[in-house]
């Protein structure tokens, strides 16, 4: 089978071991500063101790470096990637074209330069600008259909990385200044306010109110578990989760879920089983209900009711009392007190924007805390099960990597799943009285690997075996792996980035959605040919566009071939018209 990487996210140290833990082949991460999500810094210290750990599973470790950055930022940026280079980790994600500039000057560590989904890889001509840079990995766009995914894969050598999972921002990434133009806050800084997940009244040129305060640039969470197969087929070798924000319960459970998944279709690059206690149900873990956005063509994406999350369906409210509610069986049995899903005490239910805590249930009748919102007729939702999040906060789930035992001739050998091996000479010893029992007790506490990073898969032992105590076979047994360990740790081979060179950029000029913010990333482009006539928002110039999205409200509304104007207006009344591409199936957010 293919080998596919399962890129799993993390906040921070924690959530880095548990993404490891539950079966990620590499791990995403943001440092000390200039993340595209600037509330989860992580120090240098906390790095190296992830890059540690991870490196025992041969699993990678990546840090985002993904925001724009001003001419001193830039030397500071620098200053970070040579620090994050000596601590062992893998990649850097980056979205400025200062950075690239400063490695195709040689000013870099050879650490691999991955061109981040800020970058606005959408279309081939893209991508191949980055392949002929020599940039290892391009991350897409996440609007891309699985045809278009499959023509990139094709005709470029770089790797083709995916999101698979996760939020999704309406906007094209890099392409949304809606949260700068607000208030200040830029999500080309990793200061993003959300403005997505506000509500909006959309009105057409008449003043005729088409929805009235509905989340109307709010969309479903992505779920392209469906769509395995096709993708890898297609060419895809890194599959990436979103959710640098989440905790350890979601990260443990969505990535255990994926990594079941792909395990149908291709092999992982990392090694180890995870050995899992609870049953992975991405259903579960927040959401806002599920898309698998553009990969098929064009769907309901979106989620105009709530921005919050929904869970898992659960049926309909059949009956209403004093105190109480009942819901009726749906095709999977999900009731109250009856076969299938049960609910609890403590659960999280949501309803038409509303929710409540359940306080009890007796039989089909669920009391929860408030009634406000309850109704016959109503669906009803999930979105915590308290004792699923108990179930995966007491987990010890556990990844070891596979061991062979060899004995003969007082030599013992041990070989890992990666064929990396250690021999050790058992010191020549009194010959045991019972050696069938001597054997036996040999086998037995080779086995006890405990809670090690490794976990026996066969023991073969030739010829008799020298009289020993238990202490001593364990602590032979102890020494072996930590120095199978060491010898996993010195052959890791990590991949560096071969020399960057500048190419022509497919495009002969760029304005402020290029996000050119320092005299370097403005000096590359034109290396490649490419004039710049605006530098970026953040550094003063007015965007016209706030944002650009596949995500359309005349096709929403059922309005395509309407030739209204339709404006949107956010909560505090301010007005912004909306310019329809119809040919490329795209909506635009005007500045006013």
């Amino acid at each position: 089978m293919k080998k596919v990487e399962l890129l799993a996210p993390a906040k921070d140290k924690k959530t880095a071991i548990t993404a490891i833990n539950s079966g990620c082949d590499a791990i995403y991460i943001g440092a000390s500063n200039f993340g595209a999500r600037k509330r989860v810094p992580n120090s240098l210290e906390d790095i190296k101790e992830i890059v540690d750990y991870a490196h025992k599973f041969y699993v990678k470790v990546h840090v985002t470096v993904n925001t724009i950055l001003t001419d001193d930022e830039l030397v500071d940026a620098q200053k970070l990637i040579q620090n994050l280079y000596d601590i062992g980790v893998d990649a850097i994600i980056v979205q400025d074209m200062g950075i690239f500039k400063l490695a195709v000057d040689g000013k870099l560590p050879p650490i691999a330069l991955h061109a981040s989904t800020q970058c606005d890889n959408r279309n081939l001509e893209k991508v191949k600008f980055f392949d002929d840079m020599g940039v290892p990995r391009v991350i897409l766009a996440r609007e891309l259909s699985l045809g278009q995914i499959k023509e990139i894969c094709e005709h470029t050598n770089a790797e083709i990385e995916t999101f698979i999972h996760g939020a999704l921002c309406v906007s094209y990434s890099g392409q949304c200044y809606m949260s700068y133009y607000i208030g200040g806050r830029s999500a080309n800084k990793g200061e993003c306010a959300q403005a997505c997940r506000k509500k909006y009244t959309l009105i057409d040129s008449n003043g005729s109110v088409i929805a009235k305060d509905k989340y109307l640039l709010s969309m479903k969470d992505f779920n392209a578990s469906r769509h395995l197969k096709s993708l890898i087929d297609a060419g895809v070798k890194s599959f990436k989760i979103e959710g640098r924000l989440k905790d350890e319960n979601y990260v443990k459970n969505v990535v255990a879920y994926y990594r079941r998944e792909i395990d149908k279709f291709a092999s992982k690059t990392s090694s180890g089983r995870v050995f899992l206690d609870f049953e992975p149900d991405v259903r579960k873990s927040f959401n806002r209900g599920f898309t698998d956005y553009f990969l098929d063509g064009r769907k309901r994406c979106f989620n105009f009711d709530s921005p919050k999350s929904l869970g898992e369906k659960l049926g309909k409210i059949t009956k209403v009392g004093k105190d109480y509610f009942e819901i009726g069986e749906t095709d999977s049995k999900m009731a109250g007190g009856q076969a299938g899903i049960k609910i609890n005490s403590q659960d999280g239910l949501y309803f038409n924007g509303n929710g409540c805590l359940v306080n009890k249930v007796k039989g089909k009748k669920i009391y929860p805390n408030k009634m406000d919102g309850i109704a016959v007729g109503l669906e009803v939702y999930r979105n915590f099960d308290s004792k699923f999040e108990k179930q995966l906060e007491n987990s010890k789930t556990k990844r070891q990597i596979g061991v062979r035992f060899f004995f003969e001739n007082g030599v013992l050998k041990v070989v890992d799943e990666d064929k990396n091996s250690i021999n050790l000479s058992l010191i020549e010893g009194e010959k045991a009285k019972n050696s069938e029992k001597m054997k036996e007790n040999f086998i037995n506490q080779l086995k006890k690997t405990g809670d090690s990073d490794f976990y026996v898969q066969d023991i073969n032992v030739l010829g008799e075996v020298p009289f020993m105590p238990i202490s001593q076979i364990n602590e032979i047994r102890r020494n072996i792996l930590d120095e199978l360990m060491n010898e996993r740790l010195k052959n890791y081979k990590r991949e560096l980035q071969k020399p960057l060179k500048y190419v022509k950029f497919p495009k002969e000029s760029l304005d402020y959605s290029a996000n050119i913010h320092n005299k370097c990333a403005k000096e590359f482009y034109e290396h490649c040919g490419c004039q710049v006539c605006e530098m970026s928002a953040e550094s003063g110039t007015s965007p016209k566009e706030l944002m650009r999205t596949k995500h359309c409200l005349k096709y929403a509304f059922n309005m395509c071939k309407s030739p209204k104007k339709l404006f949107l207006i956010d909560e505090k009344g301010k007005k912004y018209p909306l310019m329809f591409d119809c040919k490329n199936c795209e909506m635009v957010v005007l500045a006013n």
